[in-house]
């Protein structure tokens, strides 16, 4: 049996196709604009087209489609439930509504994502950032003290350039380097770091994890691809069709790059030098491992907010210069 689902004031027509067909092709959309509806009840609607089509947190994601299609602050959303939308602005919310119902994720339609309490343009090459990714920041800052130092930072799989531009941010001194595999995404981290207002401090190259490189890094941060390769297709679709598969892709135990990792960090860290590095839900013994075969000391694992152990924290043993 087809189920439809009609939002008569938005114009939203979702069908669900039967469960046999959801998980390949679920929802179509087809959209026919109007107007005469307040903020407040095409909200509602927007919400409950949402979870129709089996979107996560339904309503916060129509608040952020709202703040996107109309340009507005979620304070103002909030404020004026009671204001009339015009037939223009209700083809934008439409339109947005639509693909984010076919799980496409609303940072790939804006082309933008807020990290840290930064705004970064993301480009099909760099992954989009996660919440639990700040881990590794909170864990940096938590570990080196002094936010004055001149601190020299390495980012390995920088992707949009995230980690290492939030971490400029707050070391005001600092400055580092962020590597990723795919000249598109450095591309797109320079572009960043510009916009930022960072990138006399910031400076990205192509290359293979660490390979190639020279120096001593006083941090080493990396989130790097921790996925096992036969669980890929069974990933959430905004994650696993929009994502670059070699940002999601860890090989076959989902552990690669952090055997590739492991590998050169220990001669690129300063002693008493800090690795943290993101880690899959439970992979924390088998990352600890081959961290300490690297000849890294494990100091600990940080949770995420939802207490997910999220962020291997190592050092180089020797002094502890990078501590302070």
């Amino acid at each position: 049996m087809m189920q439809q689902v009609r939002l008569d004031r938005l114009g939203i027509a979702l069908v669900l196709a039967s469960s046999a067909a959801f998980g390949a092709n679920a929802i179509f959309a087809k959209l026919a604009y109007g107007e005469g509806a307040t903020v407040g009840e095409v909200l509602d609607e927007c919400a409950a087209g949402l979870m129709a089509a089996g979107v996560d947190e339904p309503r916060r994601q129509a608040r952020r489609i709202f703040v996107a299609a109309l340009g507005l602050s979620p304070a103002e959303v909030f404020a004026h439930p009671q204001r009339m939308l015009d037939a223009e602005e209700h083809a934008r919310i439409a339109a947005m509504t639509r693909r984010v119902a076919a799980r496409e994720p609303l940072s790939r339609i804006t082309g933008r994502r807020e990290f840290w309490g930064l705004e970064f343009v993301l480009s099909p090459e760099t992954l989009d950032p996660r919440p639990e990714t700040e881990t590794v920041i909170e864990a940096v800052l938590a570990r080196l003290g002094d936010r004055d130092k001149p601190y020299r930072f390495l980012d390995l799989g920088t992707g949009s350039g995230c980690l290492l531009l939030a971490l400029l941010s707050e070391y005001r001194k600092a400055s580092g380097i962020g590597v990723d595999l795919a000249p598109g995404a450095a591309m797109a981290a320079r572009h960043n770091a510009a916009r930022l207002g960072l990138g006399e401090r910031a400076f990205f190259v192509a290359g293979d994890w660490a390979a190639g490189l020279a120096g001593e890094f006083d941090a080493i941060v990396a989130n790097p691809p921790y996925i096992a390769t036969g669980e890929l297709a069974a990933l959430m679709p905004e994650v696993r069709d929009h994502d670059p598969r070699r940002a999601l892709d860890g090989g076959a135990d989902g552990l690669e790059a952090y055997r590739a990792i492991a590998r050169d960090v220990p001669r690129l860290l300063v002693p008493g030098g800090l690795l943290a590095t993101e880690i899959g839900a439970g992979q924390a013994d088998s990352v600890v491992e081959i961290i300490r075969a690297g000849g890294l000391a494990v100091e600990r694992v940080a949770p995420d907010l939802a207490g997910i152990a999220r962020v291997v924290l190592a050092c180089r043993l020797g002094s502890d210069r990078a501590r302070h």
